[in-house]
């Protein structure tokens, strides 16, 4: 068993770092390293706008983001289509549709996929909200804006059932060649779903 080689302080702030997406247990340590080192210009600002995150941000009610005003400031914004729905897995996702700016619609966040295997079913997801939303604000078109991963595809289907006995127009995001991308570098997968969803030129 490995020798501890820092205080209890030190090795709890790096389990806690190694918890984050994308950081294993040396990513961690070095970011701990890192903040310890750069202690004023990073570490105290950060401890502060972690307090001021986990008292102030909620989650919007309408539409299931984040922000610090419930309804969130998406959900406010009188310039927003309310015509048309966007449908994501996550608010990050709702993030990058943002940093696009290909869509100046409203947004619902599911808050995941559905996965029988990972105990996640409808319930788990906000849909409840999302039919409500489509009824109360006489939604014209839902944009199902998933991931195409198995889980992703299984759950726009689910929506889409969902939303069947509306008159309620159902599309979903284009899959295929990336812009930029060569031919010779693409998958099996997604080189299928361009030659099905082809349009005219």
């Amino acid at each position: 068993m490995a020798e501890r080689v820092a205080g209890p302080e030190i090795e709890r702030l790096i389990q806690l770092l190694a918890r984050l997406p994308g950081l294993g247990p040396r990513s961690a340590r070095r970011a701990a390293l890192h903040l310890l080192r750069k202690r004023e210009e990073l570490l105290g600002p950060l401890s502060e706008a972690l307090v001021v995150a986990r008292e102030r941000i909620v989650v919007c009610s309408a539409c299931g983001s984040v922000d610090t005003i419930d309804p969130c400031t998406i959900c406010r914004d009188p310039r927003r289509d309310t015509d048309v729905l966007v449908v994501v897995e996550t608010v990050g996702d709702l993030w990058a549709l943002e940093r696009a700016a290909a869509v100046k619609a409203k947004y619902h966040v599911l808050g995941g996929t559905l996965s029988p295997l990972d105990g996640v079913g409808p319930k788990e997801l906000n849909l409840d909200t999302l039919v409500a939303r489509c009824v109360d604000d006489g939604v014209k078109e839902v944009i199902l804006a998933v991931n195409a991963t198995v889980d992703g595809q299984t759950t726009a289907h689910y929506v889409t059932d969902l939303l069947s006995h509306l008159s309620i127009k159902t599309t979903r995001l284009a899959h295929g060649v990336p812009v930029g991308g060569e031919l010779d570098y693409l998958d099996e997968g997604t080189l299928a779903a361009a030659l099905r969803s082809r349009t005219d030129f």
